[in-house]
């Protein structure tokens, strides 16, 4: 029977390209989104290909209630618990201390910080004893060098990077916890085809990580049996040494 990996945030951009990666190593897939949406292209066009059996799941990451309720609904769906479960699911947004307010630190926490921890929770209470899922989140490589911009998102990131080392102490024997910790990856039109030049020059390893790169990290801490508590950095070397600040403010035209 194929594995089976549940990806929320699955449908679009860096979860998409996860997604497609879980395809092409013969998972089935249930893949969460917040609303009612179609796989991005590459995705539909990754799981026709492969003939992936998947199953999309809507839920508010947002609220509590829907968080717990998600594992099992999987469950009913497909009969079993999964061996997977990718947190990439997150929210994103601008703001410094000055700016900072209680329904930031709210929202941010709630999604990327408390979803990801209620999620791993029911996977492990689902899944029977010796079966040991993976838990992989997805970090930001800011938690090795934390910055002053996104601050809500920022801490929130930094929380789940603590999370994935006490989750699995935590857990023990009954699941593997690791992260991915990505770069700047996903080039969205704040930036200029210049900027990101600069910023890829400006790697150590003269590069900026692509979604696939982000992904095959993902499918290796999947598989890697002995490995547990651990994060790798999909960041091109960003985080070896403090930035100061977030991409968008840095090399500007």
């Amino acid at each position: 029977m194929p594995p089976l990996a549940l990806v929320t945030g699955g449908m679009h951009r860096l979860g998409a390209a996860i997604a497609a990666r879980l395809a092409a190593a013969g998972y089935t897939l249930a893949l969460h989104k917040h609303h009612a949406a179609d796989p991005a292209p590459e995705l539909a066009a990754a799981l026709a290909d492969h003939g992936t059996e998947w199953h999309r799941f809507r839920a508010d990451l947002g609220l509590a209630n829907e968080v717990k309720g998600l594992i099992p609904r999987i469950v009913d769906h497909f009969g079993r618990a999964p061996d997977l479960l990718v947190n990439n699911a997150a929210l994103f947004g601008e703001g410094d201390w000055e700016a900072l307010t209680t329904a930031d630190l709210d929202r941010m926490t709630a999604v990327n910080h408390r979803a990801p921890v209620l999620l791993a929770q029911a996977l492990v209470a689902a899944s029977p004893p010796g079966n040991q899922p993976a838990i992989v989140n997805i970090l930001d490589q800011r938690v090795a060098n934390p910055v002053p911009d996104q601050l809500a998102y920022s801490l929130s990131k930094g929380a789940l990077f603590q999370a994935t080392r006490t989750l699995a102490v935590a857990f023990g024997n009954r699941a593997r916890v690791n992260a991915v910790a990505p770069g700047l990856t996903i080039i969205t039109p704040d930036y200029s085809a210049a900027q990101t030049g600069r910023l890829a020059a400006r790697m150590p390893i003269g590069r900026l990580p692509t979604p696939t790169d982000v992904a095959d990290a993902v499918l290796f801490l999947a598989s890697a049996k002995a490995t547990t508590g651990q994060t790798i950095f999909v960041d091109g070397g960003a985080s070896l040494a403090p930035l100061g600040r977030d991409f968008v403010y840095l090399e500007r035209d």
